[in-house]
């Protein structure tokens, strides 16, 4: 199985699987705000992954494509029979310069060290976050929505340089 950068119907429904399998809990419940978190941490992080054009996180952005696909595919025709194959259209974050890298990389850590002292149940909301969040951010709709994403990691990574280089400090 080949790293994607296009979605298919099979990898939408994968993902929206794992979405509403961590919002019927909260929906359920006391609908605190709280209660999401952990969702939105991994949800963060992917789109901090999905924003960059190659390296490791960029690889693991696309791969999770190809895993949804494969999975969303089967799942959807073994349970209704029903090819999902069918591709959507492509969207991706655009824009990432290296002072941006820089806060990628922090934000993934933080995400990381999040998951490494969660419990189990938040370690599971964490990763459903990152896998819907990388698959979602495949598709034009919700890549478009977030292309403000490169821009503002760009600019903490050009405000965190010039302050260590103490630009308007002195």
């Amino acid at each position: 199985m080949n790293a994607t950068s296009t979605l298919t119907l099979g990898g939408l429904l994968a993902a929206l699987v794992v979405l509403t399998c961590n919002l019927y809990p909260w929906w359920t419940g006391g609908r605190e705000m709280g209660q999401l978190a952990p969702f939105g941490k991994g949800f963060g992080g992917a789109a901090c992954a999905a924003a960059c054009p190659g390296g490791i996180l960029g690889w693991t952005h696309s791969r999770t494509g190809s895993v949804g696909n494969s999975a969303g595919e089967t799942a959807g025709q073994s349970l209704t029979g029903a090819r999902a194959g069918t591709g959507l259209t492509a969207g991706q974050l655009t824009g990432l310069t290296a002072t941006g890298a820089i806060v990628v990389v922090i934000a993934v850590t933080l995400v990381v060290l999040a998951y490494k002292s969660a419990g189990k149940k938040d370690k599971k909301r964490i990763a459903g976050g990152a896998f819907v969040g990388s698959v979602l951010l495949l598709t034009a709709g919700v890549a478009g929505a977030l292309a403000w994403i490169p821009g503002a990691l760009n600019a903490t990574g050009d405000a965190l340089v010039a302050a260590v280089q103490g630009a308007g400090i002195l």
